[in-house]
């Protein structure tokens, strides 16, 4: 196997725990398991800092480059196309949704206990 499909492996690897990070926020939440919510948050979030850290370039991509001449957006990753070239837009909007979704179930319920517990 060589260096350039052993880090498209590990990319494609690491999108899907981040992406199934990113699903289970929504699922925990409505299932009202909010510190769960939170770990996995938590996790995207770090992943964004590496992003940020790295100028908006995910890692895996400069270990990529010297592999190959090609720069397609999927060049490092095993993922369609048009998926690698929008995946921020796409799973960062995402993210900010079911985080929203989360923040709003979270603060209904809270107020909900309050009105009862009175």
């Amino acid at each position: 196997m060589t260096n350039l499909v052993q880090i498209k492996l590990l990319h494609t690897v690491v999108w899907f725990f981040f992406a199934g990070c990113i699903v289970a926020i929504a699922i925990v939440g409505g299932r009202d398991h909010y510190g769960w919510a939170a770990v996995l948050i938590g996790f995207v979030l770090v992943e964004c800092a590496v992003l940020a850290a790295n100028r908006g370039r995910r890692p895996l991509t400069g270990m990529a480059a010297p592999h190959t001449a090609q720069r397609s957006a999927n060049f490092d990753i095993y993922l369609p196309l048009w998926l690698a070239r929008y995946n921020k837009t796409i799973v960062g909007t995402l993210f900010v949704a079911w985080e929203l979704f989360v923040l709003v179930r979270w603060w209904t319920s809270s107020v909900r206990r309050q009105v009862v517990g009175a």
